[in-house]
């Protein structure tokens, strides 16, 4: 097996400081400014060797390492996705029921969601205050923080609960955090005292929570309305760690894309655009259909696009539209690894594996390859030259049996814009469980496969 410490360890280090998007954003940001990327908004004129970056509300990142041919001749893009299964805090989200203070979530992507209980979990983003200031938030992760659980029933009270289904046993408004506890207060007690005091003298109502939004003002100075004005992500708490005894495979939450964005930029970093303009392209919301201004499906690449021809000559729009057409582009999303405890459920010789190279899917979508991007083949010969070329091992698989189901990427929404385009990634065992498997080898291999792709002219 190949092995790169320098890479491993790096591609760690963003798991545990990239948990949210804007997480993963900042992460990029100061990698590509020490690899001598300048904010484009710096500058008025763009030439050929410059290295330009921007972002969108700090959630989506689109970097430019400008080649000496003009961008109509197009561009070799890296893109993947940094948003991954969670769940997000409510607007009006805590509550005190029965002397236990809760959060209230809502969950974002394709969750099993009875693997959210019971683990330990973390709290991180942001809270924007009216007077224009923002309060970055992230409890959970420090040795000496706090953490946070959703309970789940005993088995010995579970009798109901284990004859529903796995899509139904554990409802949706039930996954709210436990943030504190108060002692409650004996019934008869109360009932004795209330007989004699006043109404000044009568238990406090929500007491616990009181004390929690105490906390929180004290620690962050943030109110309970401020949450209206939060985004506030819950993530398993914890590091990544190496996993197994020979230490092939990495355990990490959000693995999924974010191997993907990874490797994508390291290997944009560690390369030198020639004739061609190279770009990584780091987006959000994929987990939900590629919405929102930081999405796919949003002008923000487009308009980035846009803004680079502007500083690089007289802006056209046809220079623009022959620049995104004549692009290539690997969507660098992953591919679910071949499970063998669950083998029925693969076509296996047209499954991927961990450690068995970065893995290209022909086409995504489901069933009838619905909503999928069927690429080219011309395109798919054009990259197995260059891989083989550059010794780099790969694998072509589709996700699973043909009625099990599928899943989609970023690609069809590439390829409206004339380009050719492949989904290429890397392997996971587990996708969307609060913690994903990969392998090491994996890793390594997809940096060198785009890499390899970014050096095609």
């Amino acid at each position: 097996m190949l092995q790169d410490n320098e890479l491993i360890c790096g591609y760690k280090d963003f798991l545990a400081k990239g948990k949210t998007e804007r997480e993963c954003v900042a992460f990029l940001v100061k990698e590509a400014e020490k690899n001598g990327y300048k904010n484009i908004d710096s500058l008025e004129k763009v030439k050929a060797g410059d290295k330009v970056y921007l972002t969108k509300f700090g959630k989506a990142i689109a970097l430019f390492d400008i080649g000496s041919d003009g961008l109509e001749k197009g561009m070799n893009i890296l893109g993947a996705h940094i948003d991954s299964p969670r769940l997000d805090v409510k607007q009006n989200p805590v509550y005190e029921s029965d002397f236990i203070v809760y959060l209230n979530t809502h969950y974002y992507g394709g969750i099993k969601k009875y693997q959210w209980l019971t683990l330990p979990l973390a709290i991180h983003g942001v809270v924007c205050k009216k007077d224009g200031s923002t309060v970055n938030v992230c409890i959970g992760e420090k040795e000496d923080d706090p953490v946070f659980v959703i309970s789940d029933i005993l088995p010995h009270l579970a009798q109901k609960q284990m004859k529903e289904t796995a899509a139904e046993f554990i409802p949706g408004e039930t996954l709210d955090l436990i943030l504190g506890s108060e002692i409650p207060i004996d019934p008869s007690e109360s009932s004795a005292k209330a007989d004699k005091a006043d109404k000044s003298d009568k238990p406090e109502k929500d007491k616990a929570k009181k004390a929690v939004l105490k906390l929180l003002k004290d620690a962050y100075n943030i109110e309970e309305k401020d949450f209206g004005s939060a985004e506030l992500e819950v993530v398993p708490a914890g590091l990544p760690r190496d996993l197994g005894l020979d230490r092939s495979m990495i355990l990490a939450y959000g693995q999924d894309d974010r191997s993907c964005a990874y490797t994508s930029a390291y290997a944009l970093f560690n390369s030198k655009a020639e004739k061609r303009t190279n770009c990584c392209l780091c987006v959000d919301k994929e987990e939900i259909g590629s919405v929102g201004a930081t999405g796919m499906a949003s002008h923000f690449f487009e308009n980035a696009v846009a803004e680079l021809v502007a500083r690089m000559g007289d802006y056209s729009e046809l220079t623009l539209r022959r620049c995104l057409n004549n692009s290539y582009m690997l969507s660098s999303d992953v591919n679910a690894a071949y499970d063998p405890q669950h083998g029925d459920l693969y076509d296996k010789a047209n499954a991927s594996f961990l450690n068995g190279g970065i893995v290209f899917n022909k086409y995504t979508g489901s069933r009838g390859k619905y909503d999928a991007s069927d690429a080219s083949p011309e395109f798919i010969a054009m990259l197995r030259n260059a891989l083989d070329k550059a010794n780099v091992k790969y694998q072509m698989a589709e996700l699973g049996k043909v009625d099990q189901g599928g899943g989609g990427t970023i690609a069809y929404l590439a390829a409206k814009y004339g380009m050719y385009v492949l989904d290429a990634g890397v392997s996971v065992l587990s996708m969307h469980a609060p913690w994903e498997i990969t392998a090491k080898e994996d890793i390594v291999q997809a940096t060198n496969a785009y890499k390899a792709f970014l050096n095609i002219e």
